[in-house]
């Protein structure tokens, strides 16, 4: 059955309490590259060119080794260039016809979330140009701060009023006890006969075209899982959530877009994701019930189903379907969240190795990340330990930050593959200005927590979800 593509219409009501949603689009800044990436990158090869050269020349009997280990570090960066190659998928006319007449199921995972910003969530996900077929949100559990039941009574209503009329999605509001996000997952999605699962997370905001565009990369049957583009939403509320900006970067617009060219995107999101629905359903009885050494593990649970889906076909970003996400707002939030993402990555590193074929792209740029990490000890290491090459320390670290700011100003040209309602250009220019702020921050506070979180991803007992709503729309 095709189903011609409709939405809310204009004349519907706002969500009560709820800001009309932004609006965003990808973009292709030609002329931006053209002023500012070129004169970038070949400031970048002449300085990596000149540090490898001097680093052969010194005549020192390590000077080639130093060389080397430069040049190693340098090529490992690969992702950086590869993800200017990436596009949004496109359809024929037929293939669209085809995505038309999927039946698309939307989970929802609700756990202390704010009221208003689950209300926004589902009032986008109404709001979609291409029209789901079921909404299945599942409350796991949630409490007060004095230990009371959250039942998000005004929301559920809410939601059933706006779905009472002929042709609106098919709706299911569940209860469970708490037992984590995935449980809340597929307790519904075990048992439903969808054809594309859409995993939302509940402060997530969607772009209109968020569902078409998403959709759009199942017309190859070789896909099996889409990732959102992700963007931070309270992108304006301090310094952290616009620092913030710049810290998502490297991965939801660099990592993961050179991942998508070569269809090997190893984290989807749980913002924002898509599924063929038999990966999702084959994997029931297994994904709620990981266990990292003898521990159960209920976090993780967005590169778990991405992990399903590498092994089974294609994964890719589609940087056309948009999200928005609220972003931490306190420092105690934010490095709680890193910390959990980085024990997490840590086991699915561990994964990757041991299941993933050994001679293809996901091992492969898995030990290439930790000969990166490796190579960033051990050089430093070696100029310190040997008196003939601290000598040329002063030389190196002017190398060093000449090199690491230009890096961070073309990662940071990414800022404008999007155009946003909610940002002018201005604040997009303050941005790109603050980059090497951005790189600093990862070096002091994010590395360290790195080697802390690798060190200690056997503490997944500590791994939960939030005991209170941390971040209010």
């Amino acid at each position: 059955m095709t189903r011609p593509p409709s939405h809310t219409p204009a004349g519907t009501p706002p969500w009560p309490g709820v800001p009309a949603p932004p609006r965003a689009r990808h973009a292709r800044p030609r002329t931006l590259l053209l002023l500012a990436g070129l004169p970038l990158t070949a400031f970048l090869a002449w300085g990596a060119a000149h540090t490898i050269s001097l680093a052969s020349s010194w005549n020192t009997g390590r000077g080639s080794g130093m060389a080397l280990a430069w040049l190693a570090a340098f090529l490992l960066l690969w992702w950086v260039p590869v993800s200017w190659l990436e596009r949004p998928k496109t359809v024929t006319a037929r293939g669209q016809r085809a995505l038309d007449a999927l039946d698309v199921t939307v989970q929802i995972p609700v756990y202390n979330e704010d009221p208003h910003a689950l209300g926004a969530c589902l009032d986008s996900v109404l709001r979609q140009t291409r029209p789901v077929q079921r909404i299945r949100v599942v409350d796991d559990g949630s409490v007060d701060t004095d230990g009371s039941l959250v039942t998000y009574a005004a929301v559920r209503a809410e939601l059933l009023a706006r779905t009472a009329t002929p042709g609106a999605p098919e709706i299911t509001w569940d209860r469970t006890p708490n037992r984590g996000k995935r449980h809340a997952q597929m307790s519904v999605l075990a048992h439903d006969d969808g054809d594309i699962f859409v995993t939302l997370d509940s402060d997530s905001v969607l772009d209109p075209d968020a569902i078409a565009e998403g959709l759009k990369p199942f017309a190859n049957p070789q896909v099996t899982s889409v990732a959102g583009q992700v963007l931070v939403l309270n992108h304006d509320a301090n310094a952290l959530t616009r620092m913030i900006n710049l810290l998502y970067l490297p991965f939801t617009r660099g990592l993961r877009s050179a991942q998508s060219v070569l269809g090997r995107v190893t984290i989807n999101s749980g913002t924002l994701a898509f599924y063929r629905a038999d990966i999702v359903r084959d994997a029931a009885g297994v994904y709620e019930h990981e266990t990292f050494r003898g521990r159960p593990m209920q976090m993780n649970d967005d590169s778990m189903l991405t992990f399903y889906g590498l092994l089974a076909g294609d994964t890719v970003h589609q940087p056309s379907s948009m999200v928005f996400t609220l972003a931490p707002e306190r420092p105690r939030h934010y490095l709680r969240q890193q910390l959990r993402w980085m024990r997490g990555t840590t086991v699915r590193h561990l994964w990757w190795l041991r299941y993933m074929p050994a001679g293809g792209i996901v091992f492969w740029t898995t030990v290439a990340e930790y000969i990166h990490i490796l190579l960033g000890l051990a050089i430093p290491a070696a100029i310190l330990a040997q008196p003939d090459l601290r000598g040329h320390l002063g030389v190196l670290a002017l190398s060093g930050l000449a090199i690491g700011t230009v890096m961070s100003y073309l990662m940071a040209l990414r800022l404008f593959t999007v155009r946003r309602s909610d940002m002018t250009t201005g604040q997009n220019l303050l941005l790109f200005a603050l980059a090497p702020l951005a790189a600093l921050w990862r070096m002091i506070i994010l590395r360290p927590m790195y080697f802390y979180a690798m060190a200690t991803c056997h503490r997944i007992n500590r791994w939960g979800t939030r005991a209170s709503v941390e971040v209010g729309l």
